[in-house]
């Protein structure tokens, strides 16, 4: 009979301690669950900052295509003018 008991004992201590183990398992997982949720909303977040990039480049590569950018960057840069154009320059003050 008190190996009966004994037996017993021992099996409830192991189920115990299986108990425990699946418990800290079950503790360890919902933290890196946690931590991958984080992690997953930021790459999310870092996903529509650069869709937005993208749709701003496209749209600035659009406008460098057309007549009215290449006109002001040979205005700015260049320095042209049209033909018919007049230019007045301010007099430097001595």
């Amino acid at each position: 009979m008190k190996k009966k008991k004994q037996g017993y004992f021992a099996i409830a201590i192991i189920v115990l301690f299986l108990c425990g183990l699946v418990t800290y398992q079950k503790y360890d997982l919902l933290d890196t669950l946690n931590q991958n949720q984080k992690q997953l909303d930021k790459l999310v977040t870092e996903k529509e900052a650069l869709l937005k990039a993208k749709d701003e480049i496209g749209d600035y590569e659009a406008y460098v295509q057309t007549k009215k950018y290449i006109e002001e960057v040979a205005r700015e840069k260049l320095g042209l003018v049209y033909k018919d154009e007049i230019i007045f320059q301010a007099e430097d003050e001595k």
